[in-house]
């Protein structure tokens, strides 16, 4: 149900274990720290609850065999994405707020390459993650959506889930009219493909935060009143959004700091986004400066 109240997400947790000292490598990313030292990944958790987000998200966006390969995803994927779900579990648990989890649902094939997802590949991977993750979680996040066909295909596995289903589709990162998704789709098309009825919240992340003007304001008229609009973007230098997945370690914007993140954050509620929050490189400085939407 769309609402005046601003649900506030964390911000970008594998950029957070990074900067904290946690191990953190290519290819595994943030499931490193999830792999040799859980602790951390705790503590990640508890620094954006207590800096206000009231959504934390499952350090589960690296358990894919593109980051932790193959026969370790099959060999470890359960156990892992267990201990992803009860670490968020845990500090949900000990909150003295409302505080909810989300389960990241990863690209299985890589962040920002369409071209690669194969819908019969994914299936499986993505029932591992609706099979071990989210027992432990209160909603269902499928994060950086590149193409309808990856949208539907989401859909279609998590259909028969009773927590609610969020879908956040990622962006061409230019400034155009119509906006497109990264497989060149538009938004206005993407929109219409999904089941709203199964779409609690439409949300655009891992973007410029100068790229999601317009994509809230083409899907705001396209939504029901059932579905809310939320967005959180990253805080990558731009032409590190227009590289391919897991190609290097990112390099961070200077100018965009926790103000100048709040004023974007207040210019997208106004365009009616409801649940705000930040991607990588938006850290807890960035979270507790979205208290102020409160």
């Amino acid at each position: 149900m769309r609402s005046d109240l601003v649900k506030i997400l964390d911000g970008g947790i594998g950029i957070y274990l990074r900067e904290s000292g946690a191990p953190f490598e290519q290819p595994e990313w943030s499931a490193l720290a999830l792999i040799e030292e859980p602790d951390s990944v705790r503590r990640a958790h508890l620094a954006f609850a207590e800096a206000g987000a009231g959504v934390i998200t499952t350090n589960s966006y690296a358990l894919v065999p593109f980051h932790i390969g193959e026969t370790r995803f099959l060999e470890e994927g359960p156990r892992l994405l267990n201990l992803a779900g009860s670490l968020a579990a845990e500090v949900r648990n000990e909150s003295k707020s409302d505080l909810l989890v989300a389960a990241s649902i990863p690209p299985v094939f890589g962040s920002y390459e369409p071209d690669k997802f194969k819908p019969n590949e994914a299936i499986p991977l993505l029932n591992m993650f609706k099979e071990n993750l989210i027992e432990f979680t209160d909603l269902v996040l499928a994060e950086t959506v590149s193409s309808i066909t990856e949208a539907k295909v989401i859909q279609d596995v998590f259909s028969d889930i009773s927590q609610p289903l969020w879908i956040s589709f990622s962006l061409e990162d230019k400034h155009t009219k119509e906006p497109k998704l990264r497989s060149g789709e538009l938004v206005t098309d993407a929109i219409g493909s999904l089941d709203l009825s199964n779409c609690q919240a439409l949300l655009f992340n891992c973007n410029q935060p100068e790229i999601m003007e317009q994509a809230l304001i083409t899907a705001a008229p396209l939504l029901t009143n059932d579905t809310e609009l939320g967005v959180y973007a990253n805080g990558f230098k731009p032409d590190y959004n227009d590289k391919k997945a897991n190609s290097g370690h990112s390099e961070l914007r200077e100018d965009l700091t926790p103000d100048q993140y709040l004023k974007f954050a207040r210019y997208w509620k106004s365009l009616g986004a409801s649940i705000i929050g930040g991607c990588c490189g938006i850290g807890v400085a960035h979270i507790a400066r979205l208290r102020e939407l409160l």
